[in-house]
């Protein structure tokens, strides 16, 4: 398979058994990791991830995405170059629902000619990639 977009809701599903997504997230993401598919990120996904892992299961489920999972993601840091228009993205849907977040996720993938997303989150088929599930 080709490099797949790894997002927030996938992660989060992965590590919180009681999540509803948690049987699919793991099927798929053994899947990936048997197909041995490269995965993309963005730091943005990262601070959200984290921020996310932190309110909800504490620092160590933090310390635990980083030394397991993290090193095996490709990470594209946001600057300007991705900001910008993913903020443009943005405001151009006016979907109040629409993160900033999801919006760089968008424009990351196309520059990097990724069209398959590891996420269950229901804005990324809306904007025309296809799940891995």
């Amino acid at each position: 398979m080709s490099r797949v977009f790894v997002d927030t809701s996938a992660i989060v599903a992965l590590f919180n058994p009681a999540d509803r997504f948690h049987q699919k997230a793991t099927a798929a993401f053994d899947g990936l990791r048997a197909e041995e598919a490269p995965l993309l990120t963005t730091s943005f996904v990262l601070v959200e991830t984290h921020a996310l892992l932190g309110r909800r299961f504490g620092l160590d489920a933090v310390a635990s995405f980083r030394d397991s999972f993290t090193p095996i993601l490709e990470v594209a840091w946001v600057g300007r170059d991705l900001y910008e228009p993913g903020l443009d993205l943005l405001l151009e849907r006016r979907q109040r629902r629409l993160s900033l977040v999801d919006a760089v996720s968008f424009v990351c993938m196309r520059r990097e000619r990724t069209d398959h997303a590891f996420a269950f989150d229901r804005h990324f088929r809306d904007e025309g990639f296809h799940l891995v599930e």
